[in-house]
């Protein structure tokens, strides 16, 4: 193992430079996420159609689980390779990539095994739908991290195909699953499907992930990997906590509500949950060739998603009922109550993306951890709060006031981050 250090202003950039590489990249990251979002929209609908509220509260709390621990895999695996292996040599991005993915496939393996456990002795309607979660949770993982390891090379064409690949092999498994008619079948199907992309990226690029390679991973990546996980675990925590509060409070109903909700707005939800794949790599390569672009990038991008997400909600508000349920069914009347809040919300999570991407292009970890966890526990005050004061409506309201709260406070930090870093240049750590 060798340690060297790079100042980032001089580290050659990519192949494919200037402003048409960057559109191309760009490009294939929203091609990528277009996939992606439709994927989880027909999931989504399909599956609220095929189970009703209570069901899909059922799925929906299995879905959150999911995002636990896919960002645990990302804070440990995949976050630090596109912050220090993106537009790196291929001989280096090889090695990243195989002991990255490897690690990805033991956090899945590891906790996959606990959640089967967990399921398994849950029992009742929640139990098979955790136990099922389980099985699924290597290759779904594993799909996911393909997808970084491609985007951090500038390969986002092959993360578009990888989606492509499981949106095709869905649509036969979400067949099976309604003809069985269960929450665990529908959780399978899905986990199955990602599992068969997961497979193809390995064909894609020809690297077998290491799970060998796991520990030394862990340890090289250390300094930024347990803040990215700590920062990772608290945002998704925080949402598994609020939907794990609402169906104690106002009731598993609510969950599903919730949820369709999100799926109305899934096309920019989907873009933020994976918003790394594109920004954090392109804000690492802006730092490099002209780090006093950074800030303006960050802006352009948090500013553009909120922007979009608001003329979105917008457009739901004049959505006739009729659609509506033909899109959700009975989960219409319940989602269609949150449709301002949850927009607010989204917009305000949209415009702090922006100052994210800048502070892990800059590898402030410890700023964005803070951030992070501030506002995280708004979001869980505010959501939890607002159920006990107006149920699901306050819930809504209350996480929608914690979103723009902690979306300020990224965007001061992020404005601290890039003063030091023009008054003390930091260089880069990069372990290969």
């Amino acid at each position: 193992m060798t340690t060297e250090r790079e100042n980032p202003q001089t580290t050659a950039p990519p192949a494919g430079s200037g402003k048409r590489a960057l559109f191309g990249r760009l490009s294939w990251g929203l091609a990528d996420q277009a996939a992606s979002s439709i994927s989880n929209f027909v999931v989504g609908i399909y599956v609220a159609r095929s189970l009703g509220v209570t069901a899909f509260g059922v799925f929906s709390l299995a879905w959150v689980t999911y995002g636990v621990v896919l960002n645990v895999s990302r804070g440990l695996a995949t976050d630090p390779l596109v912050v220090r292996f993106s537009g790196v040599p291929d001989t280096s991005w090889r090695g990243a990539v195989a002991r990255s993915t490897g690690t990805a496939l033991g956090v899945g393996a590891a906790l996959g095994a606990a959640c089967l456990v967990a399921g398994l002795g849950l029992g009742g309607r929640v139990g098979p739908a955790f136990a099922a979660l389980g099985v699924m949770l290597p290759g779904l993982l594993l799909q996911d991290a393909w997808r970084f390891s491609f985007f951090a090379a500038g390969t986002g064409r092959k993360a578009f195909v990888n989606d492509v690949v499981w949106g095709v092999a869905l649509v036969p498994a979400m067949v099976v699953a309604a003809r069985v008619g269960s929450v665990a079948a529908f959780v399978l199907a899905w986990g199955t499907s990602a599992t068969v992309a997961a497979g193809y990226g390995y064909i894609q690029s020809g690297i077998r992930p290491r799970m060998t390679g796991a520990h030394g991973w862990l340890r090289e990546q250390r300094d930024l990997g347990y803040r990215y996980l700590a920062e990772n675990v608290s945002l998704s925590g925080a949402s598994q906590l609020r939907a794990y509060g609402l169906g104690a409070i106002v009731g598993v109903g609510a969950v599903g509500a919730v949820r369709g909700t999100e799926l109305l707005l899934g096309p920019f939800l989907a873009v933020l949950m994976g918003l790394s794949l594109v920004t954090v790599p392109e804000a690492a390569r802006v730092l490099r060739r002209a780090p006093h672009q950074l800030g303006r990038f960050c802006l352009l991008l948090g500013g553009g998603q909120a922007g979009a997400a608001l003329l979105w909600g917008g457009a739901l508000l004049l959505m006739p009922d009729r659609l509506g349920e033909l899109a959700l069914g009975g989960v219409w009347h319940s989602a269609a109550e949150l449709i301002v809040p949850v927009t607010l919300g989204v917009a305000g999570a949209g415009l702090g993306t922006g100052a994210a991407a800048g502070l892990r292009a800059l590898g402030a970890a410890r700023r964005s951890l803070r951030c992070q966890l501030f506002a995280s526990a708004c979001y869980v005050g505010g959501g939890l709060g607002g159920a006990v004061v107006a149920g699901t409506v306050g819930s809504a309201w209350g996480v929608a006031a914690a979103t723009v709260s902690g979306s300020a406070v990224w965007w001061l930090q992020l404005r601290s981050a890039l003063r030091e870093h023009h008054l003390n240049p930091i260089p880069e750590v990069r372990t290969s």
